[in-house]
């Protein structure tokens, strides 16, 4: 008789901690009522870039449509997309040369206007670049390693002193091994 209010109550507790979780992952989809549709986002390679770099962009927020354009702060001038190999859409940016180290947003529109997506690219500060084939240090990727640890470096006054010492110790031990071998052997 005890078990029917006990499972009643168990009953009543379960649901109420699933509905707030269910209204919350519904208010979380980002389902756009006017739409009817949730908006997509922009996949980009490499997500962190250099002023002047370039970025591919790919998108599948257009369902079966065949073109898109975005836009960014960050970006020279509009993104055009494509049809990619296999699902959705890709184009290629590069990033203006005088953007700021920060985080852009990207927004794709669709060209049938039935679609829209938002992504993210962050431009880092510029850094020189890397040696290539042919490398004329012969160092490899560690040429400008090496040249930044041998500017500080380097003989000084005191490696100077040092080398001036052990050659002075040196023409002493000469000349006294020398003096050795001319006095006759006396017995």
């Amino acid at each position: 008789m005890r078990s029917l209010p006990l499972t009643f109550c168990a009953a009543l507790v379960a649901g109420t901690i699933a509905l707030p979780a269910s209204a919350a992952s519904a208010d979380s989809r980002g389902d756009d009522p006017r739409e009817g549709k949730r908006p997509g986002t922009v996949s980009v390679s490499p997500s962190r870039v250099s002023p002047g770099g370039e970025v591919e962009l790919r998108t599948d927020a257009c369902g079966k449509g065949r073109s898109a354009r975005g836009s960014s702060e960050a970006f020279a001038s509009e993104a055009r997309f494509e049809p990619a190999e296999g699902k959705g859409l890709v184009a290629g940016a590069r990033i203006r040369s005088d953007a700021a180290p920060d985080t852009y947003e990207i927004q794709v529109t669709c060209k049938d206007g039935h679609g829209k997506a938002t992504g993210t690219v962050t431009v880092g500060r510029h850094s020189p670049p890397s040696p290539v084939a042919p490398v004329r240090a012969g160092g490899g990727g560690t040429a400008a390693l090496a040249q930044d640890a041998a500017a500080g470096e380097g003989p000084g006054t005191r490696h100077a002193l040092l080398g001036l010492a052990l050659g002075a110790v040196a023409a002493v031990a000469v000349a006294f091994r020398s003096a050795r071998r001319r006095r006759p052997a006396q017995h």
